[in-house]
């Protein structure tokens, strides 16, 4: 499977779980009720939350896969795949345990409703737990999949099952029971499907020895590492959350309700990002263990060009079309011109994360966990205070302040630090030449045709306005291709199946 054919399966995964997600949430109102869906919503956040608990094993059977895989011994990763198998069935039924002793007192204390009985909130709590353990092990499997390189059969059971679960859902609060109850137990049942499913790739991809046991010492030969990718699990959520739990108490609540507003928004980007990290950690990971220097430098050079190419030109079209995208979307002018300066800053401090997802894939394939940790760290040594002052004088618009220094300061700070011990020789032009000079190129053509049709607005439609700002996009990106390096532009053609002879 060619690393074009895995992001392309990737990036259809993503649109599309997207896409069925945001359309099933007005069936899910309709049947259940806002306080009902808050319920879902606090269910996403313990499931956030517990994540926490995976604890870098699955990126951890991603890598060792790819490794293995490189070896030419699948195989050997069977048997770390089934002793982290044991761990997480093991945590599985810790979680649903836990939480269901719980229940009662995060119902009684901690959640407030008005309308829902605390007994129906309960047992929504259990069967959230049990949602939860029966969908535990899938990021396992999944990382084992993906780090054979097998991205377009974990992005068709990823959409056919996310698919059937929300359609399902549906189904099921309109002709069987319009309760939160049926809603999870439809989940759990869904969960548990998923899980074997994925299961059952992941062994069909590694391959089952019958004669597979819990290896102890598996597990001590990837602690070090597993143990720095908890470390960043835990840092990078503080560092993601920090800036919403300081703004809803600076903030007043329609101003903070507003700012998570503009978050959804821009965290679209981030159904562009994912896939292409997936691709890239793997690959650079099977490179690493080949020795092969000048395949990790083409690799990661020639797949930033390209992400730049495409990436930066769309989060520029986010940036300088936020008011236009917000009012399509809402049809309320007033909100969109509240939280369109918050949108572009937040937009161009995810264009600059974006990119340092590249660095981040490269500094795990050599097993180096400590790098990204440290960056976190300093990151939010850095956020807290800047967050508190940005926001008491700016108000909503120091949020997105914050976002867009910090990830400014992220790009020089990351990029040097990991060019400092890895790929010495390419420090300066993979900032400069890969990632500055399309940065600039996306910024000067949106920024021109922003202004050309502010200036020469004669009532367009706002389908007119964002079909200008696509236009733009397309074109930044051509020109983008075309400063690249021949033998870019030549596997660029390759690529789209143009004869370059």
């Amino acid at each position: 499977m060619t690393l074009s054919r895995n992001l392309l399966a990737g990036l259809i995964n993503s649109v599309w779980s997207a896409f069925i997600g945001l359309a099933v949430i007005p069936f899910y109102l309709k049947y259940l009720g806002v306080e009902a869906y808050g319920l879902i919503g606090f269910f996403v956040t313990t499931q956030a939350v517990l994540s926490l608990l995976d604890m870098g094993m699955a990126p951890t059977i991603n890598r060792e896969v790819a490794r293995c895989s490189a070896y030419g011994s699948l195989k050997d990763a069977g048997k770390l795949l089934h002793t982290l198998a044991i761990v997480y069935w093991s945590m599985a039924v810790m979680i649903a345990v836990v939480i269901l002793m719980l229940s009662p007192l995060i119902s009684e204390y901690w959640l407030q409703s008005k309308q829902i009985p605390s007994q129906t909130i309960s047992h929504a709590l259990i069967l959230m737990g049990l949602v939860v353990a029966c969908r535990w092990p899938i990021g396992l499997y999944q990382g084992a999949v993906i780090g054979a390189q097998r991205l377009a059969v974990s992005s068709v059971i990823n959409m056919i099952m996310v698919t059937i679960s929300s359609l399902g859902a549906v189904i099921v609060l309109a002709f069987i029971s319009p309760t939160i109850e049926a809603f999870f137990i439809w989940q759990a049942c869904l969960g548990v499907i998923y899980t074997m499913v994925m299961r059952s790739a992941a062994w069909r991809i590694v391959g089952k020895d019958e004669q597979l046991f819990f290896d102890f010492e598996k597990l001590k030969s990837i602690w070090r590492f597993t143990a720095g990718l908890s470390g960043i699990a835990l840092s990078a959520t503080i560092l993601s959350q920090q800036d919403k739990i300081i703004l809803s108490k600076i903030l007043s609540l329609d101003e903070f309700g507003l700012y998570m507003l503009a978050t959804v928004v821009v965290n679209g980007l981030y159904f562009l990002i994912m896939p292409v990290y997936n691709v890239m950690y793997p690959r650079l990971s099977e490179l690493v263990v080949n020795g092969d220097l000048e395949k990790i430098v083409e690799t990661y050079r020639n797949g930033t060009r390209l992400f730049t190419s495409l990436f930066l030109p769309v989060a520029m079209v986010v940036v300088f079309y936020s008011r236009d995208i917000v009012f399509l979307w809402t049809g309320n002018p007033d909100i969109a011109v509240r939280i369109a300066p918050v949108i572009s800053l937040l937009a161009f401090g995810t264009a600059l994360h974006g990119v340092m997802f590249f660095p981040y894939a490269l500094q795990l394939s050599y097993g180096n966990s400590k790098i990204p940790l440290i960056c976190n760290v300093v990151l939010m040594v850095v956020s807290v205070p800047l967050t508190f002052i940005l926001s008491m004088k700016y108000g909503l618009l120091g949020g997105g302040l914050t976002w867009f220094f910090l990830h400014s300061f992220y790009m020089f700070f990351g990029t040097w630090l990991t060019h400092k011990n890895f790929l010495k020789d390419i420090r300066s032009k993979w900032i400069l030449h890969d990632v500055m000079f399309p940065l600039s190129i996306s910024v000067v053509v949106g920024a021109i045709g922003y202004y050309t049709y502010t200036v020469n607005d004669i009532g367009y439609s706002l389908w007119m306005k964002l079909s200008w700002g696509a236009l733009m996009a397309l074109m930044a990106s051509l020109l983008s291709i075309l400063s690249m390096p021949q033998s870019f532009r030549v596997l660029v053609l390759r690529r789209i199946g143009w004869n370059t002879k």
